[in-house]
């Protein structure tokens, strides 16, 4: 079994800046993709960011430029340095991890940007 375990969330003002961190323990195969997915009340989990094994990222069009998602492959850890933190980035946050057809999901860590 795999395990997600994510910290970081919390109350920022807008502007600010939070690092969100996802540790994933277990079974884990070497070629995979870690990331992360955002849901905001009332709308669908939107993709915010990943990143392979080998460090290639997608980023959500709406987070380009504030956003970095990193990993460290032997701790088999993913980060989301998230700065100038907007209203609209309020969610919760979930990690996942996934390769081929194989999917996993973290509790899901919420974010609050005060206006």
């Amino acid at each position: 079994q795999v395990q997600l375990v994510e910290s970081g969330g919390g109350l920022v003002q807008a502007g600010g800046s939070l690092r969100l961190s996802c540790a994933a323990s277990g079974s884990i195969f070497r070629f995979n993709v870690m990331g992360w997915y955002r849901q905001a009340p009332g709308k669908q989990r939107e993709l915010v960011a990943d990143i392979t094994s080998s460090h290639t990222t997608t980023y959500a069009d709406s987070v380009k430029g504030r956003f970095t998602i990193s990993r460290d492959n032997a701790k088999n850890t993913v980060y989301l340095q998230m700065n100038s933190l907007k209203p609209e980035d309020t969610a919760v946050y979930y990690c996942n991890l996934r390769w081929s057809t194989i999917n996993y999901w973290g509790q899901g860590t919420q974010v609050t940007v005060s206006s």
